[in-house]
């Protein structure tokens, strides 16, 4: 149905914009509100510029690079970046990023917002992001800036602010219209509540990294060097009993793992699990009350159980072999994160999709200590090692099976584990907290519509 909207030629005169889309009634509706509340444009405390607009020079350790795909909400996906040689760095003064710096996405997902965190620099960026850096005359907090732009009533205006016709672009010149409401005492509280949601996201950050630093030192595997010859030989037995014929399989560093392990107590995965096998093709019900888990949400560190899809009790009810439980370890089997392993800590019923592989272990083994073992050089080095597939790489369960994992002692793995389970509350106070603030952030914008 066709929507109708008239504008004054004031209005025309004012934004220099003539195209209808930036007349939506609703986005002329959230402007109004945001207006009410002695709104500022970002240009009035903040210098605004983007990133390095040449071709990164990309190298193995450098300086951290930031693009569009690296930011999320009130986040930044470092996992995503990669990095850039000290001598570009060095060349783009004005595009280092600095702590405090707001960053907004302006290609592709427009609108994601983050601030730049001192652990993050030193760091740079590409000129698909813009640079958000508050001066003095404003008084405003990054943190409540960045809040902000993450409601729907900033976003709005980074969308409502791109121009373009096949892809739209936020260009830093638009990026100064948007405006924000200022609410004076109340701005601490949600710059508060958000800068405290960062700091817990770096405790959810250490925990892990103390894990994983724990589990490296209990296997050796932090002063193990591995060998890189140029060439290598294969005995006929081991391609007759494998029935691979591929190189790859045969990588020195695999073996020389394997040997290394033989020093702990270890097992085949095969003989010390009760169920492996993948998941079954989802049938996505919006707001069905049943969680899908595919592999978009095997993170990193942890699944991300705000994202996740869902199907019908229907469904769920008729996909048996694909119902996950707690601390059922799931595996990404298809594609650019192979091998990626998270262990389930929740205990709501959940369903894995055809591209995740669930691994239930025996009883008296720790989950989230085998889900670590995975993500380390044991488990990704197996995956190099056993992944089939030309175009795309596939990890199959009967794969899986020949997974050798070392069985620390129970009382080493709970505590490895431990550090897993604490990293993952704090991940999710964390997300409690920027949920909180962008709340209230809307809560107050929306108070004066209502009196």
């Amino acid at each position: 149905m066709a929507v109708w909207n008239s504008i004054d030629y004031s209005d025309v005169q004012e934004f220099n914009r003539a195209d209808a889309e930036f007349y939506k009634p609703e986005y002329q509706e959230c402007f109004e509100r945001v207006k009410l509340h002695n709104a500022e444009k970002i240009s009035n405390f903040a210098y605004i510029t983007d990133g390095i607009h040449a071709s990164p020079n990309i190298v193995k350790n450098g300086i951290r690079y930031i693009s569009a795909k690296c930011v999320k909400d009130n986040e930044f996906i470092i996992d995503n970046c990669i990095h850039i040689s000290h001598e570009q760095n060095a060349q783009n003064p004005r595009t280092q990023l600095a702590a405090g710096d707001v960053i907004i996405t302006t290609v592709g997902t427009i609108g994601n917002v983050a601030v730049v965190d001192p652990n993050l620099t030193p760091c740079n960026c590409d000129r698909h992001v813009g640079i958000i850096r508050i001066t003095d005359r404003g008084n405003v907090s990054p943190y409540y800036v960045s809040t902000f732009l993450n409601t729907k009533y900033g976003k709005f205006q980074s969308l409502r602010e791109a121009a373009g016709n096949v892809q739209l672009n936020l260009y830093i010149r638009n990026i100064g219209h948007i405006i924000v409401p200022r609410f004076g005492k109340y701005e601490e509280e949600i710059a508060s509540c958000t800068k405290q949601g960062y700091l817990l996201r770096l405790e959810s950050q250490s925990l892990y990294n103390q894990a994983q630093n724990l589990l490296e030192s209990e296997l050796g595997l932090d002063i193990l060097n591995f060998r890189k010859p140029v060439g290598y030989t294969a005995q006929f037995s081991e391609l007759e009993y494998s029935r691979r014929s591929d190189a790859q399989h045969y990588q020195p560093r695999f073996t020389q793992l394997l040997r290394h392990l033989s020093s702990f107590p270890s097992e085949r995965i095969r003989d010390i699990r009760t169920y492996n096998r993948r998941g079954l093709q989802p049938i996505y019900v919006n707001d069905g009350p049943v969680n899908v888990v595919n592999s978009q949400h095997l993170g990193p560190r942890h699944i991300d159980y705000d994202g996740l899809q869902k199907t019908s009790e229907a469904a769920f009810a008729a996909s048996a072999e694909g119902h996950i439980q707690e601390n059922d370890l799931l595996i990404y089997t298809t594609g650019a994160y192979i091998g990626r392993t998270n262990v389930y800590l929740h205990n709501t019923p959940a369903l894995a999709s055809n591209h995740v592989n669930i691994l239930r272990l025996n009883a008296g083994i720790d989950a989230a200590y085998m889900a670590l073992v995975f993500q380390s050089a044991v488990g990704q080095f197996q995956t190099q090692k056993h992944a089939r597939g030309s175009a795309q790489a596939e990890l199959y369960p009967a794969d899986i099976d020949r997974f050798v994992v070392p069985l620390l002692d129970p009382t080493k793995q709970t505590a490895i584990g431990d550090l897993v389970r604490k990293s993952l509350k704090k991940q999710q106070d964390s997300k409690r907290l920027l949920d909180q603030a962008k709340t209230r952030m809307e809560q107050l914008i929306e108070e004066a519509v209502r009196k």
